[in-house]
């Protein structure tokens, strides 16, 4: 009897952590979305409530952390429960990062708010972020669910975000070579893309923890890596 209620604390204590896991996840999602729609709708409030909100993560990542430093002092689990103590340590630190950059996304866009729209850089942000919000739902819903296969989709999703942002990165350097009035705005700009693109290989790294999670393995296949805005090079004496 002894035994068994060892056991069925330790369930529950695993219970407890995953759906701290799961409500991290879910206000990550979230941060980013209403980040993205304060910066498209030039929302001062919405903006305030993801700084605000940005607490709450670091408050349930402390949580976690001290449930599995219990955990591993106290039941010294083994294979699979191993597994899914670490990778609750390691993806709360994943999510904790992501809503660090949403909050960041929400301070740039309380600047961006003082400066004129920069063409079409608004709408490209949206579909980063629409891309990079799926990926952290669908990399929860992996961990969740034990499910391999949605996490590698995850994983193979990054190059999405990696070729829109160099894209707009690109584009970015086009509006400030043209005019200089530009260069404030698409600074900013430049600065939330970037931090979108660190979210999806944030919701990546998730990803690779959930296969071996369900593995007990890496994944072997390469990472694939589309962001090319390291190399950009936009020749200022093209007038092509």
């Amino acid at each position: 009897m002894a035994a068994d209620h060892i056991v069925k604390t330790f369930d529950e204590d695993l219970t407890q952590m995953i759906n701290m896991i799961a409500e991290m996840g879910g206000l990550a999602e979230s941060q980013l979305a209403e980040a993205v729609m304060a910066l498209v709708r030039r929302d001062e409030g919405l903006a305030a409530r993801v700084i605000d909100h940005d607490e709450r993560q670091d408050e349930l990542e402390e949580d976690i952390e001290a449930q599995v430093i219990r955990l591993l002092a106290l039941r010294q689990p083994m294979a699979l429960d191993l597994r899914t103590v670490v990778a609750a340590l390691k993806i709360a630190a994943e999510l904790e990062r992501i809503g660090d950059y949403a909050k960041n996304v929400a301070k740039r866009s309380l600047t961006l708010m003082q400066t004129q729209p920069v063409g079409n850089a608004a709408n490209t942000i949206m579909r980063m972020g629409s891309i990079a919000g799926d990926m952290i739902h669908n990399v929860i819903d992996a961990y969740l669910n034990k499910d391999i296969v949605k996490a590698d989709e995850v994983r193979a999703r990054d190059q999405d975000v990696d070729q829109l942002h160099t894209g707009l990165f690109r584009e970015l350097l086009t509006y400030m070579m043209e005019d200089p009035r530009n260069i404030t705005a698409c600074t900013h700009l430049l600065f939330v893309a970037k931090n979108i693109e660190r979210i999806g290989d944030h919701a990546t790294n998730i990803a690779e923890s959930v296969h071996y999670l369900v593995a007990g393995e890496r994944n072997e296949r390469e990472r694939s890596k589309q962001d090319l805005s390291s190399s950009t090079v936009i020749n200022v004496w093209d007038k092509s």
